[in-house]
């Protein structure tokens, strides 16, 4: 299986991309390769999957295998690899979480790597739009 390992202002995640491979029990891998005495190491780990309605999708799962919606650092990590490993091809997609599709701008540098990601975190209730940047 290949995966990379990534992190975001603190969390760190193992990233399968399930466009090239298929992961088969999610929640029982998530519980291996998160245990940081024994496998890779981490805060849990992240399929990223073909969207009918998004550009890409993020499937999350903590290091217990639980399934969680969304991860805003994580979601941000997804877009710098779907954009770098050529999933997509435009600096501006959505992508399709748990919580819901959330756009995301990137910005590459002088080399056309991504440095920086901007997540638009849409609330429902009474909550304003909230724009991140890492």
């Amino acid at each position: 299986m290949k995966f990379v390992k990534m992190h975001g202002a603190g969390n760190d995640y193992v990233y399968i991309d399930c466009f090239r491979q298929t992961v088969e029990d999610p929640q029982s891998l998530a519980r291996e390769i998160s245990d940081r005495n024994f496998g890779v190491g981490g805060d849990g780990m992240i399929l990223i999957e073909p969207s009918r309605q998004a550009d890409v999708k993020m499937r999350i799962f903590n290091a217990d295998g639980s399934e969680a919606e969304m991860c805003g650092n994580g979601v941000r990590c997804v877009a710098k690899y779907a954009f770098d490993h050529g999933l997509v091809d435009r600096t501006e997609i959505t992508i399709e979480t748990g919580a819901g599709n959330l756009p995301l701008t990137m910005f590459p540098n002088e080399r056309e790597h991504i440095d920086k990601v901007r997540v638009c975190l849409l609330y429902t209730s009474d909550a304003a739009d909230d724009a991140s940047s890492v």
